[in-house]
């Protein structure tokens, strides 16, 4: 679905992200990174357990306040089945963040590295499958 060997996302499929070289995948283990549902912040990635379901709430956006972070990227989903509504938009930028850019998890990838390469200080979250 998304390559890129620059990065620092190498490699999106299903389930699956690979970031600066290490794995995150539906199948959570100690070898197998944080999950499937990951938040990015530079190249560290933390697990986004918070994502419940396909309709976003206020309380799933969380640890990307307070990170000095101008740009917001919401991964919706392989096929976008994630809804951010427009209450949820508004919150998020209510929190301090000057762009929301909401788009299929590949896509989501894609436009990270752009942002990310052009020194901006841009955040993911992102859903693995759906």
């Amino acid at each position: 679905m998304f390559y890129d060997v620059d990065g620092p996302i190498q490699e999106f499929s299903w389930g699956k992200f690979v970031i600066a070289g290490k794995e995150h995948s539906k199948s959570y283990d100690a070898k197998k990174g944080v999950g499937k549902d990951i938040r990015l912040i530079g190249i560290e990635v933390t697990k986004w357990s918070e994502r419940k379901g396909h309709m976003l709430s206020n309380d799933m956006i969380t640890e990307v306040f307070d990170q000095d972070i101008e740009i917001l990227i919401i991964g919706l989903g392989a096929s976008g089945a994630l809804v951010c509504p427009a209450s949820v938009q508004n919150y998020i930028r209510q929190h301090g963040i000057k762009e929301l850019i909401l788009l299929n998890t590949p896509e989501a990838c894609k436009k990270y590295n752009k942002l990310y390469k052009s020194g901006s200080k841009v955040a993911m979250l992102a859903h693995g499958t759906c």
